[in-house]
């Protein structure tokens, strides 16, 4: 009984290590990410050519092909690399990780990783500490957690050892499909233990050489470490981004695809690879053809599942789907509608005031004592949504363009980035609140308050007009007049109560710094509706 609970215990800690680890590199990464380090990473996996050549070069320098893959979560989580470029490290990491077979092969079992996990930490402790709330610190704290994930992998492999070290493999046989099955599902079950398919492919490769299992009762093993290794991704994606989790599920249909195609042509695979030692003069002994096996399949998994890379990307971009990118999907454009420019500009157009009404909602509570946080989060969606509109405009068939319809997508396209400048300015106005820096100065408090919410009544009136006609058009230039009347007001008064010491400079910077976001919010929002206006004008001409 106690040693079960001792099991169970560290079982749970290995895994709450494992866990706050992949946590520590994903933060740690997003917030040390430069523009440096996203034009290097962006470079490294510009094509799937150069991830699949990225993966298989850094799991042969780590000789962890889940750490490869756990790391190109964390930079789908930070937003380095997206979701297409990470495949291309995903295949390349499954390549590089019979590089360890090479190794076992060679030189025996000896290289240990885990030997690096305690430098890691106290090198990214030590640069949290000599350099806090830097960029500095940030590159620690990711180097913790890669530290830490070695431990906690090391932490599991333990907990399991003396079950894989009393595994009598000998009291399997390979007869027939099932014995086949059997020593297949082996490789899976040790593998998942473990966490690490290196350790199983080098039992298995012992276990080979000394004559307790055949060459393919020890190649099903090797499939089944293959299958086995995708335990650590899907771990690591829980909890993690909807890119991340797409990432992880790649892995397990590749390696699964891979292993399907291993498993039924295995004795194909090794008649090559008797064909391959015969031609080259090499020794056929078990290790040497394990790992030309293990290299052999992977490198046919790799050209199998390549031309359907773009197929796989589009079949899980329609999974796991967060509710922001629920959120975030157009409710108007499809690709039936882009191929008849009238419908495409009118649905551009209404798609437009939706993300306008949606910005103004969050203007609105920008302005109440709120979670900033989720203010973000809805402006990033908005964002998003901008996006969309922006590559449905790119998409209109061309060839059946007028000259009108051509200058009408070209002004959407401007509105699309006047909103999204609006989108900052609200994002800035969120983080800022400036409104709570002048608790103590109820003059100052009202005149702020004043001026947010006449740029409120201002951006509802003018999103809920209904044509341009030149006596709309007057009204709505005598609002903008006094409210730059106001904001100028506004900006003299806290620069005085600055200036006098009433009011300390920070506060006054600021509220002026606010004030900014707010005037610059205005005049975007201004020449958007303005377009939008004359847009609508042109689809549904009114007599003025």
């Amino acid at each position: 009984m106690t040693e079960t609970f001792q099991l169970l215990g560290s079982l749970l800690g290995g895994l709450g290590i494992f866990l706050v680890a992949i946590g520590m590199m994903t933060d740690g990464l997003k917030l040390a990410a430069g523009s440096s380090l996203r034009k290097v990473l962006a470079t490294w996996t510009k094509t799937p050519q150069r991830g699949i050549a990225s993966g298989f070069c850094m799991t042969a320098l780590v000789q962890s092909s889940s750490a490869v893959t756990v790391a190109s979560l964390g930079f789908v989580n930070a937003g380095l690399i997206t979701m297409h470029q990470a495949l291309g490290i995903v295949y390349g990491a499954n390549v590089g990780t019979s590089v360890t077979g090479w190794l076992v092969a060679a030189i025996g079992f000896k290289f240990n990783i885990q030997a690096i996990a305690l430098p890691l930490i106290g090198l990214g402790a030590l640069m949290k500490l000599l350099r806090p709330q830097t960029r500095l610190a940030s590159a620690g704290l990711a180097l913790v957690g890669f530290g830490l994930f070695f431990i906690g992998i090391d932490i599991l492999k333990g907990t399991f050892e003396h079950v894989v070290a009393r595994f009598d493999l000998s009291q399997f046989t390979a007869q027939g499909l099932t014995g086949m099955l059997t020593f297949l599902l082996i490789g899976i079950v040790m593998t998942t233990l473990t966490q690490s398919s290196s350790a199983s492919i080098a039992l298995t490769i012992t276990a080979a050489a000394s004559g307790m299992i055949g060459l393919y009762a020890a190649g099903a093993m090797v499939i089944g470490a293959n299958i086995g290794t995708t335990s650590t991704s899907v771990l690591a994606a829980i909890g993690a981004t909807s890119n991340a989790k797409r990432v992880a599920a790649a892995q397990v249909v590749f390696n699964a695809l891979t292993a399907l195609v291993a498993f039924a042509i295995l004795p194909v695979l090794f008649y090559l690879i008797t064909q391959l030692t015969g031609f080259f003069n090499l020794a056929a002994d078990p290790a040497l053809s394990l790992a030309l096996f293990h290299t052999l399949f992977n490198v046919l998994g790799v050209m199998l599942i390549f031309p359907l890379n773009n197929r796989l990307a589009g079949f899980l971009m329609k999974r796991f789907c967060s509710a922001e990118e629920t959120a975030a999907r157009p409710r108007f454009l499809d690709k039936t509608i882009a191929q008849t420019p009238a419908l495409a500009t009118n649905a551009v157009l209404l798609e437009t005031k939706l993300v306008a009404d949606k910005l103004l909602a969050q203007y609105e509570k920008s302005q109440q004592p709120l979670d900033g946080l989720a203010i973000e989060q809805e402006i990033h969606t908005i964002q998003m949504l901008c996006q969309h509109i922006t590559n449905f405009i790119v998409t209109v068939e061309q060839s059946a363009l007028s000259e009108e319809t051509t200058s009408m997508l070209a002004k959407l396209m401007r509105i699309e980035h006047y909103l999204f400048t609006c989108c900052h300015c609200v994002e800035k106005l969120a983080q800022r609140q400036p409104q709570k820096a002048l608790a103590g100065h109820p003059e100052l408090h009202t005149q702020l308050e004043e001026y947010q919410s006449q740029l409120g009544h201002f951006m509802r009136t003018s999103l809920e007009g209904q044509s341009m006609n030149t006596k709309a058009f007057n009204a709505a230039l005598q609002e903008l007049q006094e409210l730059q009347q106001l904001h100028d007001d506004v900006k003299d008064d806290l620069i005085l109560a600055g200036t006098n010491a009433t009011l300390p400079i920070d506060n006054m910077v600021c509220n002026i710094n606010g004030l900014s976001d707010m005037w610059q919010l205005t005049q975007q929002w201004h020449k958007a509706m303005l377009l939008l206006y004359l847009i609508e004008e042109q689809l549904n001409p009114q007599t003025s």
